[in-house]
């Protein structure tokens, strides 16, 4: 699909080089921080496959491009090698490398099979729909505490404990914990952000080492008195088929309760954003289940919570006319620039829920699509209903605030009153 679109214009902090592809974006430039969307214009225009340097790999901006490359088997997660083969100097990160070893992020079949398979009957549509009421009571319990204030910060009252505590609940964690479990994914998950530093990297690894000696204490717990939640379904098949190592299984775990909040919570207070921002009566967007769907997904497709994605080439591939990755080389996905691809969707800077073309590659796609998709979706469509019915005058104290931690895109604070 080929849309007419004029051409945008340079943002001043992209620096290009035509005869080289080279692109500079420095992913902690305020503008860009707030607004990445400008840049992605300028580069669907003039460079959809380019190297950023600030990075080190080749990228792809555009949705097809991005859509096939989750697809095509000749790229994958998992490092050529084994995980950090070639890496030096990780001693100081013994106990996060040894978590994310086993991660299905990052790996590939047989292995990655074996541990979905196991993981995905909890995630299936009609075992994700069950919790329907237990989310919506729990977000008008959340409204409830703060709704006679008139103001408040949607990131930590609203946006935040929804996610963590469905996913806790999931897996028999006690959700008295979750500040602590909040704690740990966050300081795990900063390793993901560019040029993470020395401090970063000492509170991950203590965080991976903490996190796995909870687990496993718990674990042991749930060996003596299972129960019907997702911790005692994975210790049976791990008991009676060894399906599960104990290092996979606490892995697993972690991985569950990183990424069953972190995209969440950020597309959730994207999705407000973009809502409010819009113009839209919200009356519409909730009127039935079937505009509710529609507006969750083009608040994924709009405002995504995660901007890149990374592939290692498996051997030496040309990706592009003149452009040859060599085996275990990097390529990066630019998620959120796909989903606002003038040529694979009509006005794509509109928040346009009841758009002809609604897709998007928010989740990924192929083997490595988002395992966790069905319950995202379903955690969106109960909190925003929720949350525009009870506060019908909802709207900005202040100006919403991205947070600097790209590749992940979300909101450092959003302020709201009523």
């Amino acid at each position: 699909m080929n849309h007419i679109q004029s051409a945008p214009v340079k943002p001043d902090y992209l620096h290009f080089d035509p005869a080289t592809r080279r692109v500079r974006i420095d992913p902690h430039q305020p503008e860009f921080v707030q607004n990445p969307y400008a840049a992605y214009a300028w580069l669907h225009h003039n460079a959809r496959v380019f190297f950023w340097e600030d990075y080190g790999f080749w990228c792809f901006a555009g949705y097809d491009d991005i859509n096939k490359l989750f697809r095509d088997r000749r790229f994958g997660r998992e490092e050529p090698g084994g995980y950090r083969a070639n890496a030096i100097n990780r001693e100081h990160l013994k106990d996060f490398d040894g978590v994310e070893r086993h991660s299905m992020l990052e790996i590939e079949p047989p292995v990655h099979t074996r541990l979905r398979t196991l993981v995905n009957r909890a995630f299936v549509s009609r075992q994700v729909e069950r919790l329907r009421p237990r989310i919506e009571k729990l977000a008008n319990e959340l409204i409830d505490g703060f709704e006679h204030q008139g103001h408040v910060d949607l990131m930590p009252a609203f946006a935040t404990p929804i996610p963590v505590v469905v996913i806790a609940e999931m897996l028999g964690v006690p959700t008295d914990n979750a500040p602590q479990l909040l704690d740990w994914s966050h300081r795990m998950v900063n390793m993901y952000m560019h040029n993470a530093t020395r401090e970063v990297e000492d509170s991950a690894n203590q965080a991976a080492k903490e996190f796995s000696d909870y687990l496993r204490d718990y674990a042991a717990q749930r060996r003596k008195n299972p129960g019907d939640d997702l911790l005692s379904l994975l210790l049976a098949a791990e008991e009676n088929g060894a399906k599960l190592s104990e290092d996979e299984l606490i892995t697993t775990c972690i991985l569950l309760l990183n990424a069953g909040h972190e995209a969440t919570v950020n597309q959730t207070g994207n999705a407000v954003k973009s809502i409010l921002q819009s113009g839209l009566d919200h009356r519409d967007l909730f009127a039935t289940p079937e505009s509710t769907a529609a507006t969750v997904e083009e608040s994924l497709r709009f405002d995504a919570p995660l901007h890149m994605f990374t592939r290692y080439a498996y051997n030496e591939t040309e990706i592009a006319e003149g452009v040859i990755l060599k085996a275990g080389e990097q390529l990066g996905l630019l998620l959120g620039s796909g989903n606002r691809d003038y040529q694979a969707f009509e006005q794509p800077d509109r928040f346009w829920p009841e758009r002809p073309d609604q897709k998007n590659v928010s989740f990924g796609a192929g083997i490595h699509f988002c395992i966790g998709a069905p319950l995202a979706r379903l955690e969106m469509q109960v909190s925003l209903a929720t949350l525009f019915k009870r506060l019908p005058n909802i709207r900005f104290a202040e100006p919403p605030l991205y947070d600097d931690t790209y590749h992940f895109h979300g909101m450092q604070s959003l302020k709201l009153e009523w």
